[in-house]
């Protein structure tokens, strides 16, 4: 179910100098932040909270997804380079579970790291917070990576709609109506979060049980379309 090739291909074309500079933008923001609220307000656990549950929670962790996920496959399918990478003797799901292992690991990579570092320097993990919301990061990359690839297999607008998703959705829709937020990744993802935590630090609106397979269910489902969509794919041979 892995191919080295692919996933070497997939690594070169989402971490490539264009691509990487933007993934560094928003962790280098992060820490940048961390930093300044940390000499201005001190180690607060409350302040460490809202920074890593409002920015990187809520903005850094789906916005990379998006990067890496669309990445990892949209730019050949609009550009046409999928046909010589379909043409290669491995099957098609395994294709798209390479990259969606690539997109995970780039994801965490840019975005859990980050969230721990700035966790650690806002207090110094008091709490559990740094370690909360580090956990909440890994768990919501995984299943960001594998909607936003389901979405750069199946629209040439991959981005807009993993932007709009993340930024309407999730940040403002989520923010005003109670209801949206059962259906976002970023409430099942601080579920996890909340049971590491310290008590009343932070908190989500959906249970641990029903974000636990909501979190496997977008996962697994994402993946198997977007396996199903790249196998409708056909070359010319194929006619």
């Amino acid at each position: 179910m892995y191919d080295p090739t692919v996933a070497r291909l997939t690594y070169r074309a989402l971490l490539g100098r264009r691509r990487a500079a933007i993934l560094f933008v928003l962790p280098v923001l992060l820490v940048a932040i961390a930093v300044a609220v940390r000499a201005f307000a001190g180690a607060d656990d409350q302040v460490a909270s809202g920074v890593l549950g409002g920015f990187a929670i809520a903005t850094m962790v789906p916005l990379i997804g998006v990067i890496a996920g669309t990445g990892a496959i949209g730019p050949e399918i609009d550009d046409g380079s999928i046909v010589y990478l379909l043409a290669k003797p491995v099957k098609r799901p395994t294709i798209i579970f390479t990259k969606l292992i690539v997109a995970i690991g780039v994801t965490m990579l840019f975005s859990a790291l980050p969230t721990l570092v700035a966790g650690l320097v806002l207090n110094g993990n008091g709490g559990q917070i740094a370690v909360a919301y580090t956990i909440a990061a890994l768990v919501a990359s995984i299943a960001y990576s594998a909607l936003f690839l389901l979405l750069g297999t199946v629209s040439r607008h991959a981005v807009v709609f993993g932007l709009v998703y993340a930024l309407v959705w999730e940040a403002l829709f989520g923010s005003l109506v109670p209801g949206a937020r059962t259906l976002s990744v970023q409430q099942w993802s601080l579920s996890v979060a909340e049971k590491v935590a310290g008590d009343g630090l932070v908190t989500s609106d959906v249970g641990l049980p029903l974000a636990t397979v909501l979190l496997a269910g977008v996962t697994v489902v994402a993946t198997w379309y977007a396996g199903q969509k790249l196998r409708a794919l056909k070359l010319a041979g194929e006619e």
